[in-house]
């Protein structure tokens, strides 16, 4: 959410943000939002002289009636009681006000950083750089169903039954080396200085709203019926929403923290979810890096965090590239994005694994973080996020870059101690 003081003072730049968001559908919001906030400021104004001259008054009536002018106290009671009446109507139309300027307030997008390249979808995102040789091997690669099935890995049927489509059960060396990557992924931000979380899987609708637009929040989250809930779609959201309301002191950040979680979402929009295939399902796990820290240093945790993810991959022998996401792709709370893409030499191309974002201050807004300085200045926090790894669709990756002719998969060195020693998975027979 933006500060409403620069739709005050330079309306421009924020009807500017918004056409190179190709949303002007929502360029009325910001005329709208000035004419409320005119309206509200004039209310808070005629109230703030009514409660002056109240209080100027009552004091008066004391000094009547010490004078032993009764009647003219009297008069003076009567008028300051009218005044309560009024103070009450400009009280209620107060909260009014505020609640339809915010209402569009969260609508209107966060201002996108300088370098987000001009486009409307994901197909004009840029590719930034690539890392490890993509190879495409001499045998063919079979479709990652497949491949899991070929291990014994994966009931997709038995799934379809208890869940329906977008459901997986995942067993032996396949359900193994899923718990292996998270593993090996908590011990690999630990030892990059980032502090260990498992948090909350469901969150109050304040927090849902707090971390996220009202349009990802309908097309994301699963709410739970008859409760004020709702079932995470990524742990940043009980991560960030762990601050709400706090002012944190300047000293302390910034505050690197990477979770764990089970994801659920709802995938609306995703033109049904594949009956065979793990790459979008309504259930999955993750390890997320979150930051919270002071604006001046959020661009620096940026570049840190895209790069962990990369680092990660590269451990496991997955070369990866990545994008820079361009302004029409860009959730409305993001100033910028950054794709991560694995390659898959089946496809012959890259696909996501993890999304890179620096949401500047929009979060902290919407959930009242803010960060008290040396000089007792508060200000608000910035946020970040990054996905380290978020299996099994990573796994679709890892098994397409280490499969073997023989149809064997081979363990990279990394993972090895997670997997108790195993070299590589090999095909059951029959």
């Amino acid at each position: 959410m933006l500060d409403i003081k620069l739709l005050r003072t330079n309306p421009d730049a924020v009807r500017e943000n918004i056409k190179k968001k190709f949303q002007d559908d929502k360029l009325p919001l910001v005329d709208e939002v000035i004419a409320l906030d005119k309206e509200f400021r004039a209310a808070k104004t005629r109230a703030d002289e009514l409660r002056a001259k109240r209080n100027s008054m009552s004091k008066q009536i004391g000094g009547l009636m010490a004078k032993g002018e009764r009647d003219e106290a009297e008069r003076v009671k009567a008028e300051v009681k009218t005044y309560g009446a009024e103070l009450e109507e400009l009280a209620a139309k107060e909260t009014e006000l505020e609640a339809e300027i915010k209402k569009r307030m969260q609508v209107i997008p966060q201002l996108i950083g300088d370098d987000v390249p001009i486009g409307r979808d994901d197909s004009e995102n840029v590719e930034l750089e690539r890392f490890g040789e993509p190879v495409v091997p001499d045998f063919e690669v079979p479709y990652h169903v497949d491949i899991m099935e070929s291990l014994n890995g994966i009931d997709l049927d038995s799934a379809r039954k208890t869940s329906g489509n977008g459901f997986y059960y995942l067993r032996g060396d396949i359900a193994r080396l899923h718990s292996a990557v998270l593993s090996y992924a908590r011990d690999f931000m630990i030892d990059r200085g980032f502090t260990y979380y498992i948090p909350p899987y469901m969150i109050r609708s304040d927090v849902v709203t707090g971390v996220m637009s009202f349009a990802e929040m309908e097309g994301m989250m699963y709410k739970i019926e008859g409760e004020d809930l709702y079932l995470i779609g990524t742990s940043e959201h009980s991560m960030i929403g762990k601050f709400i309301d706090t002012i944190i002191p300047e000293g302390v950040l910034p505050k690197a923290l990477t979770s764990y979680s089970p994801c659920f979402r709802k995938e609306v929009g995703a033109h049904g979810i594949e009956e065979r295939g793990v790459y979008r399902i309504h259930q999955f796990e993750k390890q997320e890096m979150i930051v919270v820290c002071k604006p001046d240093q959020s661009d620096e945790w940026y570049e840190k965090l895209w790069r962990n993810t990369v680092d990660f991959f590269r451990t496991l022998d997955i070369p990866v590239r990545t994008l820079e996401c361009c302004s029409g792709d860009l959730a409305d709370l993001k100033v910028r994005s950054l794709d991560v893409e694995a390659w898959s030499p089946r496809q012959q191309k890259y696909f996501e694994v993890g999304s890179c974002s620096n949401l500047g201050d929009a979060q902290a807004r919407r959930l009242g973080i803010r960060v008290k300085g040396e000089d007792g200045a508060k200000y608000f926090a910035h946020t970040l996020n990054n996905t380290v790894v978020a299996p099994p669709r990573m796994l679709i990756a890892f098994l397409e870059n280490n499969l073997q002719a023989d149809g064997s998969v081979r363990i990279p060195e990394a993972l090895r101690m997670y997997m108790g020693g195993k070299e590589k998975l090999e095909r059951c027979s029959g």
